[in-house]
């Protein structure tokens, strides 16, 4: 198995640690009461990381940063599930107003395991709902998983659950900054790996993905952000890591992302992998794509 990012910390981790040191600790609890946002407006950045020094900086002591056990860096792990048809895949290629997401994510550290959807609703508001779910089983979408997942899509959109399987997982460190007066709170990802039965591409080793996740309106770091000359991209990590690990699939909404932030071309010797059956015909040696974290 691929190691986690965190065996392998980088010069954009060691920034990002040290940028994050002076910033006042909130625990989870406090967060989870003042800034939980399961119904949310997300907008996702790629901020080099001199400007995301600069945006703690002009963000002075407005927003606190999630601690638990003196670490302010999290592990992540999330396993994406879709048909062999790569329908929900399809579904975010083509911008359906109605579409969903599933995966499990795994906080490494704390050693907890969520089955989550994510539904597009109206008005671009992104809802996820959350199941506890067993780790070990973290890369299935089990029996009982099937069911809730059938429940909540019969109940918001009037549709049964397909048959789903894993197709890729994601590796990545995480911090969380809460702004506790507003209730709106971002996310810095970084040292991003993507895998795949042997086949394996990295990201994110000189940038941060930033996710501003608010109620509503602009927050004080979407404003920043504007004014250092940032502006939000269409982004998904379940869309680019099928982007960079699958040669065959579209990537026209993405391509000008991958190309710029991915060290992205395509892939025509690959061959292509089958959902249904994703182990066939693939070597163990793997075929790495992109940019590695480097020690």
């Amino acid at each position: 198995m691929t190691p986690h990012p965190a065996e392998l910390p980088t010069r954009t981790s060691a920034l990002v640690a040290d940028a994050l040191a002076p910033l006042t600790a909130v625990d989870l609890p406090t967060v989870l009461e003042q800034a939980e946002l399961q119904s949310r407006v997300d907008r996702k950045y790629l901020v080099p990381t001199q400007t995301f020094t600069e945006l703690l900086t002009r963000l002075g002591e407005r927003y606190s940063v999630l601690e638990i056990d003196d670490r302010r860096l999290f592990q992540y792990e999330s396993v994406y599930f879709d048909t062999p048809q790569l329908h929900l895949y399809r579904q975010h290629l083509q911008g359906r107003r109605l579409r969903y997401k599933v995966r499990t994510r795994t906080y490494v550290d704390s050693d907890i395991c969520m089955l989550e959807v994510k539904l597009k609703g109206r008005r671009s508001q992104t809802i996820k709902t959350r199941f506890p779910h067993a780790t070990e089983h973290r890369a299935v979408l089990t029996d009982q998983g099937h069911r809730l997942l059938d429940d909540l899509l019969h109940t918001e959109y009037g549709i049964s659950a397909p048959a789903l399987a894993p197709v890729v997982t994601t590796r990545y460190l995480r911090g969380t900054l809460v702004d506790l007066e507003e209730g709106n709170r971002f996310t810095c990802d970084l040292d991003l790996v993507c895998e795949h039965h042997g086949r394996t591409a990295g990201g994110l080793t000189d940038q941060i993905l930033v996710e501003s996740k608010t109620v509503g309106g602009r927050s004080a770091a979407d404003r920043i952000l504007r004014e250092l000359g940032v502006r939000p991209v269409s982004i998904s990590k379940y869309c680019v890591a099928l982007a960079l690990l699958n040669p065959t699939v579209v990537t026209n909404p993405w391509n000008r992302v991958l190309r710029h932030h991915f060290d992205w071309r395509p892939k025509s010797h690959l061959r292509e992998w089958d959902v249904a059956d994703p182990g066939a015909g693939q070597s163990d040696a793997g075929v790495r794509i992109g940019p590695l974290p480097a020690a």
